[in-house]
């Protein structure tokens, strides 16, 4: 018991003095640790001193850098706010002066406005006057006329219409006689145009007469005192004569073979009888258009008879006739036609046809070009309309047709007829394909020319590069005639397709005529 007791003591001292043990060495901790804390602190609060010192420095720095920065932006700002209100003051003094002109042009608008007042006082009073006057000088011409209002209306609009048609006609003939300084730089240009519109175009050659002279003097008398006699001439041939430099000659141009034919004959009569002034002209050139007339006529008869064909309308003789002065392709029509005629005969005996039809059809083909300057239409259409109205067989009027391929063969005989004519215009250089286009272009000006009022007479020469137009000179006056040649010239240009260019010459000329009793 006592052992356990003391066993139990034991155990008691050894847990206190263990207590005790530990006890002193955490005080001795505690108080290291407390050093160390002390310490600790010590060196934070150094540290934070530093700290501070180096932000207080920092602070300053910073706000001395900011201080600066602020300096120079208000600075800038003033001198902003200063060059602001220099501009400001310029402004200000601009917008014065500004007020100063609006205020002067105020005072000018206000009296300009007062003048206006004033004049449109007067104006009215003007206005007034004039419907007072205007209104006296109705009833004046209504008791003078005897016409009432709306007849006097009429007949002074009628008056200040042809009054104002002169003045247009006279101002027109006043700007072209001024446009004449420029005329070779608008040549130049129309000539340009001309190139480049009808490059391809082949336009045929003019095709003369000469007429030989005695001796250069004939010329003058030719001409005639300021040129009168060869005026009439072409007046009333419808072509050109050329007198120039050529001796002992006179170039007779035109395109219509016939109206050359009667120029060139008549200008032979004419030298030789002696005889040259206008009333003599116009009264060989009637006689000479009868002579040739009735020498067309018997040439057809002669081919007739050469080609053993009877019983011929005399119409359709006529028509023949008329071939002989016209080509085509560069052959004479009537030749062509018989040369025609014979080969068909030819080939419709070898083949047992009926040669006297062959040889009609072969000289008919072709009849329509007499007509092809009357009638619009091709030659060949003109040709079948004509054989049927004179009674031809309709074997003839289908050859006719059949030649150029417009309608299909009805008889071996048509396929003859085209087969011939093609033989006839292939040799060499015997057709041309534009000449037939030429002569209808012509032919078409002058039917444009005739169109307008007071044309008497109208006439293609030079190759179809002028058109010579005879008004009536009781019906158009000379400024009426500038007018109308400014109107077909304008006509021609819309209406036509033409190389180059067109002149267009409109002659008006008086003639008093009495007779001696």
């Amino acid at each position: 018991m006592e052992i356990i007791i003391i066993g139990l003591a034991g155990l008691i001292i050894g847990a206190v003095a263990g207590v005790i043990f530990k006890t002193l060495s955490m005080t001795d901790k505690v108080k290291e640790a407390r050093e160390n804390a002390e310490r600790i602190v010590k060196e934070a609060e150094k540290t934070v001193e530093n700290r501070k010192k180096e932000i207080e420095v920092e602070i300053k720095d910073k706000m001395y850098q900011s201080r600066i920065d602020t300096e120079r932006e208000t600075q800038e700002k003033r001198t902003e706010l200063m060059n602001f209100d220099k501009k400001l003051s310029q402004k200000e003094n601009h917008l014065e002066k500004k007020g100063e002109q609006l205020e002067r042009r105020d005072n000018e608008l206000h009296r300009r406005e007062r003048e206006v007042v004033v004049r449109e006082k007067v104006a009215a009073d003007k206005i007034d006057q004039y419907e007072q006057t205007l209104r006296t000088a109705r009833e004046q011409l209504e008791r003078i006329s005897g016409m009432s209002p709306d007849e006097a209306k009429k007949h002074l609009m009628k008056v200040m219409e042809d009054e104002a048609k002169f003045e247009a006609a006279r101002e027109i003939k006043r700007i072209e006689d001024e446009a004449k300084g420029t005329a070779e730089k608008k040549a130049r240009e129309i000539i340009a145009i001309a190139i480049q519109r009808y490059a391809n175009e082949h336009v045929a050659e003019v095709t003369v007469s000469v007429v030989n002279l005695p001796n250069d003097e004939m010329k003058g008398r030719i001409i005639g005192r300021e040129g009168r006699n060869i005026r009439a001439l072409e007046s009333a041939t419808g072509v050109d004569f050329i007198v120039d430099d050529t001796p002992e000659a006179v170039i007779i141009s035109g395109f219509d073979p016939v109206r050359r034919e009667i120029a060139r004959q008549t200008l032979e009569k004419l030298i030789s009888d002696g005889r040259i002034h206008p009333g003599r002209i116009e009264d060989l050139v009637e006689k000479v258009k009868r002579d040739i007339e009735k020498n067309m006529r018997e040439d057809a008869e002669k081919v007739l008879f050469d080609l053993g064909i009877q019983n011929v309308h005399p119409e359709i003789i006529k028509l023949l006739g008329r071939l002989k002065y016209r080509t085509s392709y560069g052959q004479n029509n009537l030749m062509h036609a018989k040369e025609v005629a014979i080969i068909c005969g030819i080939m419709a005996a070898e083949l047992k046809l009926d040669v006297a039809l062959c040889k009609r059809a072969g000289l008919l083909h072709d009849i329509g070009k007499a007509m092809t300057h009357e009638h619009e239409g091709t030659h060949v259409a003109i040709g079948m309309e004509m054989a049927k109205k004179y009674g031809e067989n309709p074997k003839v009027v289908n050859a006719i047709g059949v030649h150029h391929g417009d309608i299909e063969p009805i008889c071996p005989e048509s396929v003859l007829v085209a087969a011939a004519d093609a033989l006839s215009g292939a040799r060499p250089g015997a057709r041309r394909e534009t000449f037939e286009a030429y002569i209808k272009r012509l032919e078409n000006l002058e039917k444009v020319a005739a169109t307008f009022k007071g044309v008497e007479k109208a006439y293609a020469i030079s190759a179809g590069r002028e058109i010579r137009v005879i008004v009536k000179q009781e019906d158009v006056s000379d400024a009426e005639a500038s007018q109308i040649a400014r109107e077909m010239a304008k006509k021609i240009h819309d209406e036509l397709t033409y190389p180059g260019q067109i002149k267009v010459t409109v002659i008006r000329e008086s003639r008093y005529i009495e007779l001696a009793k």
